[in-house]
């Protein structure tokens, strides 16, 4: 593994907006991941950390009252965003647009529906180790991006939200274990504010997975990516893997011309600038033709 990853810079948060709460998780464990609840808070560490309650009432006026980002350290930290039957949301941006592969990863998720996230934008600027294990990478042209999310003013994404059991959250956190989870606040397509927050799987960086997640060890990052040969998970430099991507453009069709306008419009290659629509009609023209293989045609079949 080169150097790249471990030259010192400031992490590079993403913009904070007025309706973001935003938590970091600090797994106890990697391999595999385990979380636990602290038995005591030192005075010191009070000091620094700010748990605010979650957001248990719509207001259309949220967005400028919200508290400032707070940090979650822990399983009970996002046990805070359950609803009163056990339940917490979980907001889907690229395979979670479609409710079969959500089913086939949650398999109890409740409550399947379209909403809208005001101040996000999707980008292809993330390197998916499951990609290399399913055979769908092609690293010799760099098309091995899956998507993140990352602030953005101004822009507005629409998204699928579902409820999934307490009991299923682990699971989740270590799935996404390379992501920021982020409470937000998703609307209707009318503009209605939610009741509750849903956790968000938000760009991270490499600098933070390596410190909090791998708490600096090279050996846990080997196992997550090193043996893969990746030195960097957060690229701006690499395309979208092309069996994930027409799985995301498929399910987002599914979901109706909104939906799927929106995701064309609103997801942009790493250079920020390069919509998918354009991108399809470009240099990734074909995508679309092409079948996954056999083994995946239910899993990437949009």
């Amino acid at each position: 593994m080169s150097n790249s990853l471990f030259r010192s810079f400031p992490p590079s948060y993403p913009p904070t907006l007025p309706h973001i709460r935003a938590f970091h998780l600090r797994a106890t464990t990697l391999t595999p991941v385990t979380f636990s609840t602290p038995a005591s808070t030192s005075t010191a560490h009070r000091k620094f950390l700010r748990i605010h309650p979650p957001i248990m009432h719509s207001n259309t006026k949220l967005a400028a009252t919200q508290p400032e980002m707070s940090q979650f350290d822990d399983l009970s930290d996002f046990e805070k965003l359950l609803s009163p039957s056990g339940h917490i949301s979980i907001c889907g941006f690229g395979s979670l647009l479609s409710e079969r592969s959500a089913r086939s990863t949650f398999p109890n998720l409740l409550n399947f529906r379209v909403a809208r996230l005001n101040g996000f934008r999707r980008v292809f600027a993330h390197v998916a180790p499951i990609f290399f294990d399913r055979g769908i990478a092609k690293p010799e042209t760099k098309e091995i991006s899956s998507l993140s999310v990352e602030a953005c003013e101004g822009e507005t994404l629409v998204v699928t939200v579902f409820e999934i059991q307490n009991s299923e959250i682990p699971a989740f956190m270590e799935r996404e274990l390379e992501f920021r989870f982020l409470a937000v606040l998703p609307q209707t397509l009318d503009g209605e504010p939610f009741a509750n927050p849903a956790v968000l799987c938000a760009r991270y960086s490499d600098e933070e997975f390596f410190q909090v997640r791998c708490k600096g060890s090279k050996d846990i990052y080997f196992q997550h990516y090193g043996r893969y040969n990746i030195d960097n998970i957060w690229r701006d430099d690499i395309l979208p893997c092309r069996v994930y991507l027409r799985h995301c453009v498929l399910a987002a069709k599914n979901l109706g011309d909104i939906a799927y306008n929106n995701f064309l419009d609103h997801s942009f290659l790493g250079d920020r600038t390069t919509t998918i629509r354009t991108y399809l009609a470009t240099t990734g023209s074909g995508i679309m033709e092409e079948e996954p293989p056999d083994s995946l045609k239910s899993r990437y079949g949009g």
